[in-house]
C-alpha cells in the first residue's frame, strides 16, 4: 500500500494492459411535479363545487427506461402516490401516469405529452442533472457537462461511472502514447450501482438489472488481451459488473470467459465475497459507502480485510470519499 497521485497513474502502469471504461453519460434524470389535487369550494345556490388543482411538489428521479415513454422512476415522497394517479411536472407540458408500484419509494410512469416534440426531448430539455444528494447545491448549466467523464458518449446513466472522472485528455494521450491500449463499454448506471443493502444477510439482497452493451471492437480486444495475457484493468464497479457478467454468461453457453458475445444484455450479477472474477485482473475504484454493494464488490476482488485496512488508512489520511473523492487502484 503506497500513497500517489493520479496523474502518476501512467508512469506506474508497465504499457501492457487494457484498460476498459464505461462511456455511459449521464442523463438530466431529475424531474420536479406536482400532483392533482381535489377540494370543495363554498356551496353555492344549488351544491357545492369540486376543483381540481396542483398540490403538493414531488420529486422524479428517473432510473431505467422500459419502454421509449415508460420509465422505472423513484418518486419522494412517494407514500401516497398511487398507481392511477397523474404526476404533472415542471416546465412543460409533460404529464406522467404512475402504471406501476414498487418498494421504496418505486414506481414505474408513463409520459405523455402535448407539446411537440419527443418526451426523451422534453426530458432532457427541462430535467436537472442528478447530482449526489451530499452536494448540497441546486445543479447548473455547467454540470451538464462537469458530471461527465471525459469519454462520455451514450446517454443513458442517472449517475456517473465515478472512477472515469478522474482522467483527463492529457492523461488518456500519456497512456495511449505508452501504448496502452483503451476499449470501452456501456452500462447504463441505474438503481443496481447506487441501491443501498437494506438486508443483514447479502443473500438476501435483490440486486436491480442493468443493462450494458459491449461492442464487437471491445470484445475482440477482451479476447486478444486475454490470449497474449495481458492484464485487464477495470476502470470502476460498473465496468466490473458488466465484463464479469458476460464472462458468466460466456462460460454458461460452454464457452471461455473471453468469448464474450458482443451487444446488448442486462447485468444481474451481484458479485460478493466468493466470486471468482473470470476477466478483470485490476481495479481503479473510488471510496465507496458502508452498506453499499460497490463494497462488497471490492471486498469480493481484493479480500475484506484488506480492503478495510486501506480504508482505515484513507480515514486517517484525509482521503476524499463518495463521486467526486478519490480513488484507490488495486491489483
Amino acid at each position: 500500500m503506497e500513497d500517489s497521485l493520479f496523474r502518476e497513474l501512467p508512469s506506474r502502469l508497465t504499457g501492457n494492459e487494457l484498460i476498459v471504461v464505461n462511456n455511459a453519460r449521464v442523463i438530466p434524470a431529475r424531474l420536479f411535479a406536482h400532483r392533482l389535487g381535489v377540494r370543495s369550494e363554498p356551496p353555492g345556490k344549488h351544491s357545492s363545487v369540486r376543483r381540481e388543482y396542483l398540490s403538493s411538489r414531488v420529486e422524479i428521479l428517473l432510473v431505467r427506461r422500459i419502454e421509449p415513454d415508460v420509465w422505472e422512476a423513484l418518486v419522494r415522497p412517494g407514500r401516497k402516490v398511487s398507481t392511477g394517479e397523474r404526476l404533472f411536472c415542471e416546465g412543460a407540458d409533460l404529464e406522467a401516469e404512475v402504471v406501476g408500484r414498487g418498494n421504496y419509494g418505486l414506481r414505474r410512469l408513463r409520459f405523455h405529452t402535448g407539446a411537440e416534440g419527443s418526451v426523451s426531448e422534453i426530458i432532457s430539455r427541462i430535467g436537472h442533472m442528478p447530482l449526489p444528494p451530499y452536494i448540497r447545491r441546486s445543479d447548473d448549466a455547467t454540470d451538464r457537462e462537469l458530471y461527465q467523464t471525459v469519454f462520455a458518449k451514450q446517454p443513458v446513466a442517472v449517475a456517473a461511472p465515478t472512477a472515469g472522472l478522474h482522467f483527463t485528455p492529457e492523461i488518456l494521450e500519456q497512456l495511449r502514447q505508452k501504448g496502452i491500449e483503451i476499449a470501452e463499454i456501456t452500462l447504463e448506471v441505474g438503481l443496481g450501482t447506487f441501491q443501498p443493502i437494506r438486508t443483514e444477510n447479502l443473500e438476501n439482497h435483490v440486486m436491480h438489472s442493468e443493462a450494458y452493451e459491449i461492442s464487437p471492437q471491445t470484445a475482440a480486444a477482451i479476447a486478444s488481451a486475454r490470449r497474449q495475457q495481458r492484464p485487464i484493468l477495470a476502470v470502476g464497479t460498473t465496468v466490473v459488473r458488466a465484463l464479469e457478467d458476460a464472462a458468466q454468461k460466456s462460460i454458461r453457453a460452454g464457452n471461455s470467459p473471453e468469448a464474450i458475445t458482443p451487444g446488448r444484455a442486462c447485468a444481474e450479477l451481484f458479485i460478493r465475497p466468493g466470486h471468482r472474477f473470470a476477466l478483470v485482473d485490476q481495479l481503479l475504484t473510488n471510496f465507496h459507502l458502508p452498506r453499499s454493494t460497490l463494497l462488497v464488490l471490492v471486498c469480493a476482488f481484493a479480500g475484506r480485510d484488506p480492503v478495510l485496512s486501506v480504508y482505515r488508512h484513507a480515514l486517517a489520511t484525509g482521503y476524499r470519499f463518495y463521486s467526486y473523492g478519490d480513488c484507490m487502484l488495486i491489483r
